[in-house]
């Protein structure tokens, strides 16, 4: 806190930066919560003969969001593997990495280093089909790419380590980058692989196709069943939930802690002003006493009230009757420290 009881510029923006990552926290588990009611209320759908019924009776032929499991299987031709033999899939990715040790100069020591060189993927029409042979029925699935959760299997995996001399490698020391080599991938998404759809499912004429949702919600191609994926976005919301949770309790008591300590100083500093008025104002009237300017019969304590008791055996009159019943026990005279035995008020005609 500063003088003024305002917090200070480093509480204000810890105060700040914890909202604001609080409200974003919140945000994001809203997302996930939101991801997760809508693949817990998705229809589930068959893929059978009954599934082009279903679709000629919902509203524009079209199920908004839906849940449909099968066999992955390629329309027209395939893609072959590029070193391994007959290995067909439908999505293809040959990616290229380079991998080097770099020198990091505020921590003195040599970090991994990542960089994608190249990477191509291509894609040949494909569908999902029964898992039980001859159930009949296929669904033509559109822009896979766009898909979240699509894991393509690792068909082919070579790192071709970097040849170095003896004067390379004294310039990678020298300029700080050392290469490792370089790492050659493969992953294909194979024909036979069995895919869980979640999507919109629309009949266009007379094809089936699973496409992106247009409400927003994620578009799904996972090698997972249903069950297993529902489960990790409501893993994942409540994650998020938690951390929401978390970060608004350590907001609110730090908020909280803020404000006490503005509450005590401001109950300090109104306590001390009225110390201080009161020391003034007796100073004044000791002021006023010792000039003459008060009378003679004020009270000895308090120099504000007329003397209103006589204190017996001593007699000394010197108090009002209010300091008279403030004095502690055992009563005493403030003039001789004689204990009073009696009082006897006095009445000024």
């Amino acid at each position: 806190m500063e003088g003024g009881g305002r917090p200070s510029a480093v509480q204000a923006a810890l105060l700040a930066a914890s909202t604001a990552a609080t409200a974003l926290l919140y945000s994001v588990y809203r997302q996930k919560a939101r991801v997760a009611r809508g693949l817990e209320g998705a229809r589930r759908v068959r893929l059978d003969g009954e599934l082009r019924t279903v679709l000629l009776e919902a509203p524009g032929r079209c199920v908004p969001y839906a849940v449909i499991e099968g066999v992955v299987q390629s329309v027209k031709e395939t893609l072959s593997s590029q070193f391994v033999e007959n290995c067909k899939g439908v999505i293809q990715r040959l990616t290229l990495q380079e991998h080097k040790m770099v020198w990091n100069r505020t921590t003195h020591l040599w970090n991994d280093y990542e960089k994608m060189i190249h990477q191509r993927t291509n894609t040949a029409p494909f569908e999902l089909v029964p898992l039980e042979e001859g159930a009949g029925g296929a669904v033509r699935v559109m822009k896979p790419l766009e898909a979240a959760e699509l894991s393509l299997e690792t068909v082919y995996e070579k790192f071709h380590p970097s040849v170095q001399s003896f004067t390379d490698v004294i310039g990678h020391y020298i300029s700080g980058e050392r290469p490792k080599g370089i790492q050659e991938t493969e992953q294909m998404l194979k024909v036979g692989t069995a895919l869980t759809g979640v999507g919109e499912l629309v009949l266009d004429n007379a094809t089936i196709k699973l496409q992106p949702p247009k409400q927003g919600m994620p578009y799904y191609l996972s090698t997972s069943d249903f069950e297993t994926l529902l489960q990790k976005q409501e893993s994942s919301a409540r994650f998020w939930k938690i951390l929401t949770v978390l970060f608004g309790f350590a907001t609110c008591a730090f908020l909280f802690f803020l404000l006490r300590k503005q509450y005590r100083q401001q109950r300090e500093r109104r306590h001390l002003r009225q110390l201080q008025q009161e020391f003034r104002l007796a100073q004044e009237r000791l002021v006023r006493a010792e000039a003459g300017h008060a009378p003679k019969n004020l009270c000895v304590i308090c120099l504000s009230n007329a003397k209103a008791c006589v204190f017996l055996d001593c007699g000394h009159l010197c108090s009002c009757h209010e300091c008279y019943l403030a004095l502690p026990e055992p009563k005493k005279c403030p003039i001789c420290r004689q204990p009073i035995v009696r009082v006897v008020p006095l009445y000024n005609s």
